[in-house]
């Protein structure tokens, strides 16, 4: 009973892409039709919408997104790790004030940084590039993702600082010989989180790029909705593949993923 039900809850869940996969290959006037698959499947849906630019085709934009995301995952990774460890580990002035400062932020609306960050950006000479996207992941690469690494670190015994303090390590080998190493499972998560947040992150893309050059996957599929005749199985078709990246890395690392969140719940 329990097997049918969870089946049955599966496919509720799963009607939705089954669906989505249907209409992104049937023809416009066939999408208000009630069926979830075509009669003809228009394979070429795809093929045309990889095309769909006279200029550039979708690999131009996945390779823009690909490329902005290395950026933001290792710089989200690294200085994320970095600063936990600051917080987790090692003792100064105000350490606790600084930390509550840190949590205070993650309660601030992205709404109201906003502008201030774009007057700076658009200051600095930055605006309609990649930089606005990227320079923020390597300072800390959030504050939630801080306090996980913190939590992680919190748990790990002082004993092995001490031994390592005994064989001659200093702060900074302590942290890429014993921390760095026995963090990786929440690394991973924070990496996953960063590249599917980023990704989907449409409102800072077309905040700040405007050249058709430099358009990643998402600005790309707003092409579609510009023209006249929306040609709208090509523009299923195309986000369909938009997703593919983080629908991929999240099944590669669900072990990671999984076991960088429960351990991370028992360390206090």
């Amino acid at each position: 009973m329990n097997h049918l039900f969870l089946s049955l809850f599966s496919l509720l869940m799963l009607y939705p892409v089954i669906w989505w996969v249907g209409a992104s290959l049937k023809k416009t006037e066939e999408l208000s039709l009630p069926t979830i698959w075509p009669k003809t499947p228009m394979w070429e849906n795809y093929s045309k919408g990889w095309h769909f630019s006279s200029e550039y085709t979708f690999a131009h934009f996945f390779g823009n997104s690909l490329l902005m995301e290395v950026g933001n995952v290792f710089g989200g990774v690294l200085t994320a790790a970095i600063v936990a460890y600051g917080f987790g580990r090692l003792s100064f002035k105000l350490r606790g004030f600084w930390f509550s400062i840190l949590l205070l932020t993650m309660m601030l609306p992205g709404q109201v940084t906003i502008v201030p960050q774009y007057i700076l950006f658009n200051k600095l000479g930055f605006v309609d590039s990649y930089v606005p996207l990227v320079l923020p992941h390597f300072f800390g690469g959030g504050a939630f993702f801080i306090f996980l690494l913190v939590q992680f670190i919190r748990g790990i015994p002082r004993d092995l600082d001490e031994a390592a303090k005994i064989d001659g390590a200093s702060v900074y080998g302590i942290f890429l010989r014993i921390i760095f190493p026995l963090i990786k499972p929440a690394l991973m998560t924070v990496a996953i989180f960063t590249f599917i947040w980023s990704w989907d992150d449409f409102f800072a893309q077309v905040l700040y790029i405007s050249s058709v050059e430099k358009f990643t996957v998402g600005l790309a599929l707003r092409m579609f909705i510009d023209q006249f005749d929306i040609q709208w199985g090509q523009l299923l078709a195309m986000s369909l593949l938009s997703v593919l990246p983080s629908m991929l890395i999240f099944l590669f690392a669900q072990k990671h993923f999984v076991e960088g969140i429960a351990t991370t719940g028992l360390k206090g």
